[in-house]
């Protein structure tokens, strides 16, 4: 386990290695590896654990009867999933979560996470406090995803995802967490159309694109309001 990256993410803030060493056996953590594509949890499933993003990514997703898919939320390296229904005994998942790609996760059961530990040390009560943090940060990102659904075009749903990337990584060119069929997913349009809107915008000199890397430019910055 490298314990130097575990520190650093916001559920393991202010422990020490030493102290998340001992916290992870005190939780009994488990390490698994999940090729791309593969189901984590499906919808139905219990969790009671909840999982720490070690390397890679996964996408959390929501399938409906007729097969349609969308992607709800995205958890790259150092990000938590499945937090909220690990808290909840016996409340079934209403989602998917997929391995986004060749990806490492840590499970750490919540059970023993909540309930603190019989030597009462203070760093398993800053695990708890911190975990309410990432819950609530978590909250602000579903929050960004109904902003960025909300406008009635694909062009403006675009604009309000793609400037929203470019502010909280602060700069105009930057790389997003998803391929086209997954953007797509993210913002509920199809495909198609979204492809063809972001060829449009790129003629028009909004933006410039390769692959999952965007540059905003000039005139989509005045009409997407990014400061």
């Amino acid at each position: 386990m490298n314990y130097n990256l575990l520190v650093k993410t916001e559920l393991f803030r202010g422990i020490s290695e030493d102290e998340a060493e001992a916290m992870i056996k005190c939780l009994q953590a488990r390490h698994k590896s999940f090729n791309k594509g593969e189901f984590i949890y499906r919808a139905g499933d219990i969790a009671d654990s909840m999982g720490l993003v070690i390397s890679g990514g996964v996408n959390i997703e929501n399938d409906d009867i007729w097969g349609n898919k969308s992607i709800i939320n995205h958890a790259g390296r150092g990000q938590v999933f499945a937090e909220t229904y690990a808290c909840v005994p016996n409340q079934a998942m209403m989602v998917n979560v997929v391995a986004a790609e060749q990806t490492e996760v840590l499970f750490l059961n919540t059970e023993k996470m909540l309930k603190t530990c019989p030597s009462s040390c203070s760093f398993h009560a800053r695990l708890i406090r911190n975990l309410l943090s990432v819950t609530a940060l978590k909250n602000m990102h579903l929050s960004r995803r109904i902003f960025h659904t909300t406008p009635k075009t694909i062009r403006g749903k675009l604009l309000s995802y793609l400037s929203d990337q470019a502010m909280q990584q602060g700069k105009y060119k930057f790389t997003i967490p998803f391929d086209r069929q997954q953007l797509a997913d993210y913002l509920g349009v199809d495909r198609s159309a979204m492809s063809n809107e972001l060829g449009k915008m790129k003629r028009e000199g909004l933006l410039d694109f390769t692959k999952n890397s965007f540059q905003l430019l000039e005139a989509a910055t005045k009409e997407g309001g990014f400061h």
